[in-house]
């Protein structure tokens, strides 16, 4: 029997729901502060209607349209939680697990040849997009070294 719309739902849940990884989930709730799940005892999340709501716009944000981690957060700062979940509610459902990730549309590199040993210039969207690589996979470290002290 399925769950009433308005009943919160465990990160298995929202994690099938949205064809998101629950790690990924618990990057997200780093990365972006406006989510908020509950937490039980030994840290179990529920999420609420609201906060899946975000996560669907959040999603379909950073998968389907391309946007940067950085990117997210602006639109949230400057227009809200109510218009991300705005964009989530006109999303497709997502397949389970099977969301191709999609890149954003940067314009090419320099295809000028280079010296050897020289990287070819890289434009100010290409830079940013490398920091906030770099960021999440700073973020993932650490998420992972507290994972691997717990053992």
């Amino acid at each position: 029997m399925p769950k009433a719309i308005e009943a919160f739902r465990n990160i298995t849940e929202v994690s099938h729901e949205l064809g998101v990884k629950k790690h990924v989930l618990r990057f997200w709730e780093t990365k972006f502060p406006q989510l908020k799940p509950m937490k039980r005892g030994g840290g179990r999340r529920y999420y609420r209607p609201a906060d899946v709501e975000l996560l669907r716009g959040i999603r379909h944000l950073l998968q389907a349209e391309g946007y940067s981690a950085r990117g997210v957060q602006k639109i949230l700062r400057e227009g809200g939680a109510k218009r991300v979940k705005r964009v989530g509610k006109g999303a497709a459902p997502a397949k389970r697990r099977v969301l191709a990730r999609t890149k954003p549309n940067l314009p090419a590199p320099s295809l000028a040849p280079s010296p050897p040993g020289l990287v070819p210039p890289l434009n100010a969207a290409h830079v940013g997009t490398l920091r906030d690589v770099v960021a999440e996979l700073a973020a993932l470290q650490t998420m992972l070294r507290d994972v691997e002290g717990e053992r």
